[in-house]
């Protein structure tokens, strides 16, 4: 027997996050095993009038061809699912994971050939900027065991997260994303942060269902050059099957002069070290969804918690373009909740938000209490 959150999620991602219509064709991608939800999403592609074409990965596999792939092979893969992709008016991808550390072995050189020659050829750039997408991280007892969770709690967390009121929410963003496309400077700072930079003239722009699953950020980009200072994330980060944590970078001018965190500094400038743009920022976004409040080491919830903000490494969006491209685009989290070591960030010399908490009445609206 189906579960009717996952029919309500399937009905919102296709008709309300991708806003399919008739005649449009969507590319539904599994990575890994939700059969559940992926019959689900084609069926309501062929409610709203669309043509649904499905494609499965596994994460296995898709190491094996990564751990043999030369640039040259790697590209010409890209190629191939490039052509599909311009195809494509919609882009839904469900990913599960059983085991974050699947490729932890791969050697480093190999990772880098496949951000470089794929992931940001494919995504970063042609089905970023050209299809309507969405994408959500599935629930399966893999994840609820990285968690700490029962499967049963792991999933009742993750439709609390991902089915919020996206109504409600984007309207209380408003107040926020209209301050941040007047603002000039900002200045945060927090335990081994003090940070500022210029996001004048950034566009800013409001996510509330309509990219992620779950959703919940406001989104802007610094002046590519305008970073100086020193942040420190406080939430761990997964990345190429490593889970990195108290990432410390410096920047001088809007680049990473220096990176360090404790066990893997090298592996971390190496990655930092894939292209030019990897070096420079290419988003800062605030989280407020309601239901994540607690890191849980995986980006996609973990940037949308409320009291969080990021500060990404890498690609920049067509809608807040700061003019940085990279195959890179790494959200790094830092959570300013008093627990986690509280902090302030300033709009042009105001403070908006301290410890977590908006401080300002036009923008109490997107505290948690407010938004349940």
């Amino acid at each position: 027997m189906e579960d009717p959150r996952v029919r309500k999620l399937a009905k919102y991602m296709i008709h309300e996050a991708v806003q399919l219509q008739k005649g449009e064709k969507i590319l539904i991608e599994v990575h890994g095993q939700a059969k559940e939800m992926a019959r689900a999403l084609i069926e309501e592609s062929y409610a709203a009038g669309g043509n649904p074409y499905f494609h499965q990965f596994d994460y296995d596999l898709e190491g094996v061809v990564m751990r043999g792939a030369s640039p040259e092979h790697m590209a010409g893969i890209a190629k191939y699912e490039l052509d599909r992709m311009r195809d494509m008016d919609a882009y839904v991808d469900i990913r599960v994971f059983d085991n974050i550390y699947k490729w932890k072995s791969i050697p480093e050189e190999q990772a880098e050939i496949y951000r470089k020659y794929y992931w940001g050829p494919l995504h970063l750039s042609e089905r970023c900027q050209n299809t309507k997408w969405v994408v959500t991280h599935f629930p399966n007892s893999g994840a609820a065991q990285l968690f700490n969770m029962s499967t049963w709690d792991y999933e009742d967390f993750y439709f609390r997260a991902a089915l919020v009121d996206y109504t409600k929410m984007g309207k209380a963003m408003a107040p926020l994303r209209d301050m941040l496309l007047k603002t000039d400077k900002v200045h945060i700072t927090g335990p081994g942060t003090d940070l500022t930079f210029s996001i004048k003239g950034i566009g800013c722009t409001s996510s509330y269902g309509q990219k992620n699953i779950p959703d919940g950020e406001v989104t802007s980009c610094p002046v590519r050059e305008s970073i100086n200072g020193v942040l420190t994330y406080n939430v761990p980060s997964p990345y190429d099957g490593l889970m990195f944590e108290n990432i410390k970078l410096t920047f001088r001018d809007g680049k990473i002069v220096e990176a360090e965190c404790p066990h893997y500094t090298d592996r971390l400038n190496k990655i930092l070290d894939v292209d030019e743009g990897a070096r420079y920022i290419g988003e800062f976004s605030f989280g407020v969804n309601p239901e994540l409040t607690v890191p849980v080491g995986d980006i996609l919830f973990d940037e949308k918690m409320a009291g969080s903000f990021h500060f990404t490494p890498g690609n920049c969006y067509e809608t807040s373009d700061n003019g940085n491209h990279s195959a890179l685009h790494w959200d790094l989290i830092c959570q300013q909740l008093p627990e986690y070591g509280g902090g302030e960030i300033s709009l042009d010399g105001r403070l908006i938000r301290k410890d977590g908490r908006f401080v300002v009445p036009e923008l109490e609206c997107l505290n948690p209490e407010n938004l349940k």
